[in-house]
């Protein structure tokens, strides 16, 4: 069985019971760096082989793991931090394992956007995960599709990067429009502000942001059925 296994995105106390029995019962665990997931095994003393499973290599590694899952080995697919799959590899693995009818089991865990999304005060009815904008081809177009989403949008950034985003945001989505950065979720310097976009800037320009980064957008409001139609259909 192959075992989706999510890991703390800052606080270790955040790692569930579950999750420290199902890795001690994999015969493997994949991971994106051997190094930071050594430090997490080894915190919980869990003594397993790790290889190496990242984007630079996933598709390469992916004939081998299925033959061994085939062959019977329960293995473990971790992250740096958060859900496997959820902006980290993944995905590729988890539909070769259902095209193949191996047995998956994902354990619920952390994920950074959910907290910075329930505490950015912004509507949490509807929201639309875009995760981490194209670098240079195509931004622009998915600013613009974002611009009409009537949902709250959630983003990842990195921090060198952020006061750019937030430019972009001011741009293409509105310059009225609130946002919640919310940074280094469960540790010890966490920290969510919530703003209009102009205000983030100013605060984020004094103030450089360091950690991991979520960033929560006001949704754009419903303004003529005909948009609203024209908007569902793009979703």
């Amino acid at each position: 069985m192959l075992y989706l296994v999510p890991t703390p995105v800052g606080n270790l106390d955040d790692m569930t019971f579950r999750a420290i029995d199902t890795l001690n019962i994999c015969d493997v665990v994949l991971t994106e760096d051997t190094r930071t997931s050594g430090k997490l095994l080894k915190h919980f003393n869990i003594d397993k082989p790790m290889w190496a499973f990242h984007a630079f290599n996933e598709h390469k590694a992916l004939k081998s793991i299925i033959d061994h899952l085939h062959q019977g080995k329960n293995i473990a697919l971790i992250s740096d931090a958060g859900t496997p799959g959820i902006s980290d590899p993944g995905f590729l693995l988890v539909r070769a394992c259902v095209d193949e009818g191996i047995k998956i089991s994902c354990l619920p865990g952390p994920t950074a956007f959910v907290p910075a999304l329930v505490a950015s005060g912004m509507t949490t009815d509807k929201f639309f995960f875009e995760g981490f904008l194209p670098h240079k081809k195509g931004r622009q177009t998915r600013l613009k599709f974002l611009a009409d989403m009537p949902a709250t949008i959630i983003l990842y950034e990195s921090p060198h990067r952020l006061v750019k985003c937030l430019e972009e945001i001011r741009d293409f989505i509105g310059e009225t429009r609130k946002v919640c950065v919310a940074r280094e979720i469960s540790k010890l310097y966490e920290e969510l502000i919530t703003l209009q976009v102009t205000e983030a800037i100013a605060h984020f320009c004094n103030t450089p942001a360091r950690g991991e980064i979520v960033i929560i957008v006001e949704g754009a409001e419903f303004k003529t059925t005909k948009q609203k139609e024209k908007v569902n259909d793009s979703i």
